[in-house]
Order: structure tokens, then sequence, then C-alpha cells
């Protein structure tokens, strides 16, 4: 089998990790890594064996796959380069800073061929996987991520914290949701507070679907602890999920396992291995490019994302602009 030459543009805290992983997969060359600062693109290059370049530029006719691991706002125009020369991307969520970016970029795509993967990880985790045996068609969903702040190492601004936790931690919960539901949002209700930064830090969102589903999503960054569950309610099963204990309980009428006191009524514990999905998650786009298949996680379910993700910004900034000029106070 021909080796895929892939390429990682941008080696900061999660880019380094792309690029291990790539120089890890069988049948993968990692071709080369690319950062704004040289010594660090040099580091990562020197440890993996493979080349350095200052310019993503200079990668573009040695590639076949290449992961875009930059800020936000240069996810469009590095992937939009790519993409033009025929090279296949995976896009670290958000995909875009803008809906019509994203269109942009998808319209190259198909024209072109290409493929586009979203970096939505939270999809490859095992627990998350497993729900599609049971998840079918969910009424009521409640979700929350809590993250305890971590400043990188040697100090500095806490990760993250560029922009609102809703394009930074909620857009998991957000994409897992849509994938799920497979409705059309009907209605949001938004509200969230810049707390440690100039951002917002925790944001609560109230998801109305079409088809009748409501989901409550929490996420924060100023937790004392970190968390990351899921309950899921649809007829005749309840299922709670534990992203990072890798955990389900399953409550089921008519279900296998210990019966409850609630009659007819069974509870199902099922636990899974720690997996790194990070692995998993770049092994899939390997797949996709060898095989010219959908990814799991397509542009278009990366798009999905950022428009809710993005509507829920809209609204949590204006409520806080019209609290501002009515107290003066926010």
């Amino acid at each position: 089998m021909k080796s895929l030459r892939v390429g990682v543009v941008g080696v900061g805290y999660l880019g380094k990790f792309h690029a291990e992983k790539y120089a890890r997969i069988e049948g993968v060359e990692l071709v080369g890594v690319v950062d704004v600062i040289p010594e660090r693109a040099e580091s990562v290059a020197k440890r993996l064996g493979t080349e350095s370049f200052a310019d993503y530029r200079d990668l573009i006719e040695q590639v076949d796959a290449v992961s875009v691991v930059v800020p936000t706002p240069l996810h469009f125009s590095v992937s939009r380069d790519f993409l033009q020369n025929d090279v296949d991307v995976l896009i670290e969520k958000p995909m875009t800073e803008t809906l019509e970016q994203a269109d942009d970029l998808i319209e190259i795509a198909d024209s072109r061929g290409r493929i586009i993967q979203v970096g939505h990880l939270e999809r490859f985790n095992p627990a998350v996987v497993a729900l599609r045996e049971v998840v079918g068609h969910p009424l009521f969903i409640e979700s929350h991520r809590l993250h305890i702040p971590k400043r990188p190492a040697g100090g500095g601004e806490v990760r993250g914290t560029e922009v609102d936790v809703i394009l930074d931690l909620m857009i998991h919960d957000i994409d897992i949701i849509l994938n799920f539901v497979k409705s059309a949002v009907k209605s949001i209700h938004a509200s969230g507070v810049p707390v440690v930064s100039s951002s917002v830090d925790i944001a609560n969102v109230r998801l109305v679907f079409e088809n009748g589903c409501v989901a409550n999503i929490t996420a924060s960054r100023i937790s004392l602890k970190n968390m990351r569950k899921i309950r899921i309610f649809q007829k005749d099963t309840y299922v709670s999920v534990d992203y990072a204990d890798n955990e389900i309980i399953i409550i089921q009428k008519g279900g296998q396992g210990m019966p409850l006191p609630i009659p007819g009524m069974a509870l199902q514990r099922r636990s899974f291995e720690e997996t790194d999905s990070l692995e998993s998650e770049l092994e899939a786009f390997v797949q996709s490019v060898r095989d010219r298949e959908v990814p799991l996680v397509s542009a278009r379910d990366g798009r999905n994302a950022l428009r809710v993700a993005l509507d829920i910004v809209d609204q949590i900034e204006a409520t806080n602009t019209d609290f501002l000029k009515k107290t003066g106070s926010f």
C-alpha cells in the first residue's frame, strides 16, 4: 500500500498531538509540521523525525492530507489553500469563524472531490459510539461540560479564553445532540456571563427542536471540578453518560439488568476501556481519505454545529448588551 503523505499546520498544545499520532499510524508518512514559531516546529519535527516549515504553503505540494490546527480565525484561509490544491483537510473545531466561510469551503471541496473532516473529538469517545445502539428518538436531553481553567506551561493566558465558552466547549455537545436528534432547531433560549475573561465563560442554553425534543446545555470554564456528562430521555429509556469515565447507565422498561423499585424497569451499567479518541479520530480521517468516503464528522456536520453555536453567541451578546444599556453594571 502506498503511504499516505500527511502534514500538520500548527503544532501548539493540540497540534503537536496530531503530529505524534500521525507518526504512529501504519501506512502514513508524516511529511512535515508547520508553525509560526520556528523553534516550536523544529522541536516537534526533530522529535518525530520529519521536516519543519515556517510557511504552510511550502507543504501544500508535498502532502495528500493535512490537519489544520491553527487559531480559528485562520481556519478558513489555510484550509481553502490546501483544498484548492487538491489536499484533503481535517479542520479543528469550530470549523470556521462564519457560516459563509464554512459554505465556501464546502463548495470548494465538493467541486474538487475533496474531503473535509471537522475535529469534533467527542464523537470518537467509546461511550458516545455505544450510544448509537441505544438512542433512537430522544425527547429530552441535559448535558454539563465543566472545566477547571488551565494555564499553559510557563504561564500566560488561560488556554481557550481567546474565544467564548460556546465555541470552545459547548460546541462539542451541540454537535453530539444534533447528531442524535436529527431535527431542525425551532428556538434558542440562551444566557451567559464573562467571569474570568473578556469572553463568555459560563453559559446555559435551551434548544427546542421542530420534532419536540428539548435540550438543556451548560458549559463552564470556571468550575472547581471537571465534568463531562449527558443524560438522554426517550420513550421507555433513560441513558446517563459520563464521558470522562467512559461509562453508560441505561434504565429501560423491559430491559435486561438489575431490577429497580420502579415496576418493569431495569438498570444496566456499561463501562469501556479508556481509548485514545484523538488517535481514533485521525485513523478515521486517514481511512476516509483512502476510501474517498464521507467522514463520520463531515463538513456539513461541522457547519450545522457552528450555525447553532453562532446563533447562541449572537443571542447572548444581544441580551448582555441590552442588560448593560439598562443597568450600566454589566
